[in-house]
């Protein structure tokens, strides 16, 4: 069996207007796209945009994959279509490992060790995946470590800036049967305790909290919010500083009792490397669209040999991302719980064929072949990204 072809399709979904963290700090509007007004963080867009990757054999077989891509979907197409096509045409996809390997040093000489260029690495080794899924006939948990565990954990996200509605949310989360919730708060030290405060009063004590800062905290005021979430027992602070500040995540993680989670940004081991050997951080939250599966597994393993537990990243990755994530999440010895939107879930399923969703808070793993998922190429294309 033999690549034949390789197709990146550049795609945006209108987003439901009941998204879960629309209300939010002033931002500025610049069209499709909008930053926050006060801070230096993200570029987000008004939609659902991604890029779904779609490999072809010469027996038939069809792999599907995601690039997380929540801007600029284009950018990965044609990182896709004009790097990684050349690299992968004729190979067997059996050889998932040798072709990451392959594909990351070509640019590495060059300066591209992060970034577009590793999204599009991890998506297609993603349908890689799928591919070898649907020739063994097996689902690729099995292929890729074995079945830990049948359901898969998941956490709910939600977010806002008034503390009575975030608590709504939180409230109408536990209802759907979550017992695991996280909150983004992009505020202040002050303004998110007393978010994450007017939440656990509504929720009560059995329920798992988490909060995710998006990156808005100083070393010190990142400790003052963790003592003050501590009292809550809050599960983790995530994301509290900038990336490249690794002394400041250690110093954090040393002054907490409560666990520090990071890396969403990272999507490779050696991004990763300082950190884990600083222990800067207690939770690993790395993101399967941005590492793909075999990267994915790396960095889980070197994680288990400091005894740290992993708690994928998903946010803004499409339901190619959320099913290539729970896969993995089964096959992880060290998996913790994974990240899920539940009504992004229902945008995110524009281009099923079959609705994948998970019930009362968990994702029940099948014995599909592949990723278990069946996409719609007629779809795909509906929501393609032109002009």
């Amino acid at each position: 069996m033999k690549i034949k072809e390789i197709t990146a399709f550049p795609i945006r979904v209108t987003r439901d207007e009941g998204d879960e963290g629309k209300e939010r700090p002033a931002v500025i509007d610049y069209g499709d796209y909008f930053v926050d007004e006060r801070a230096f963080t993200s570029i987000y867009s008004k939609h659902h945009e991604t890029t779904v990757i779609k490999i072809e054999t010469d027996t038939g077989i069809i792999g599907w994959g995601e690039a997380q891509s929540p801007v600029s979907p284009r950018t990965t197409q044609t990182i896709v279509e004009d790097l990684i096509r050349p690299l992968i045409m004729g190979r067997d996809p059996f050889d998932i490992e040798a072709i990451w390997t392959r594909n990351y040093g070509a640019m590495r000489e060059r300066g591209h060790p992060t970034g577009f260029y590793i999204d599009a690495i991890g998506g297609t080794d993603i349908a890689l995946w799928d591919i070898v899924g649907k020739a063994a006939g097996k689902p690729v948990h099995k292929l890729a470590g074995g079945r830990y565990r049948d359901k898969i954990k998941l956490y709910a996200g939600m977010g806002g800036v008034d503390p009575e509605k975030v608590a709504d949310e939180a409230e109408e989360h536990v209802g759907y049967g979550y017992q695991a919730l996280k909150l983004h708060l992009l505020l202040d030290a002050d303004g998110v305790a007393e978010i994450a405060n007017a939440v656990r009063k509504r929720i009560g004590p059995g329920i798992m909290l988490m909060c995710d800062v998006h990156m808005r905290q100083s070393v010190t005021s990142a400790i003052k919010l963790g003592r003050a979430l501590e009292k809550l027992d809050f599960t983790w602070l995530e994301s509290p500083l900038v990336p490249e500040d690794i002394p400041g995540a250690v110093a954090l993680s040393e002054a907490l009792d409560m666990a520090v989670a990071i890396g969403e940004w990272s999507r490779t081991r050696y991004e990763m490397r300082e950190a884990f050997e600083r222990r800067a951080y207690d939770v690993v939250m790395h993101d399967i669209a941005r590492t793909g599966i075999t990267e994915g597994h790396r960095i889980g393993t070197i994680a288990d040999t400091y005894n740290i537990p992993v708690a994928p990243h998903v946010g803004g990755g499409g339901i190619l991302s959320v099913a290539a994530t729970a896969e993995y999440s089964a096959s992880c010895s060290n998996f913790m719980i994974m990240e899920h939107s539940h009504h992004a879930n229902e945008y995110k399923n524009a281009i099923t064929a079959e609705n994948y969703s998970p019930c009362n808070g968990f994702f029940e793993m099948s014995d599909k072949p592949g990723l278990g998922i069946e996409i719609d190429q007629s779809l795909v294309e509906k929501y393609l990204v032109t002009g």
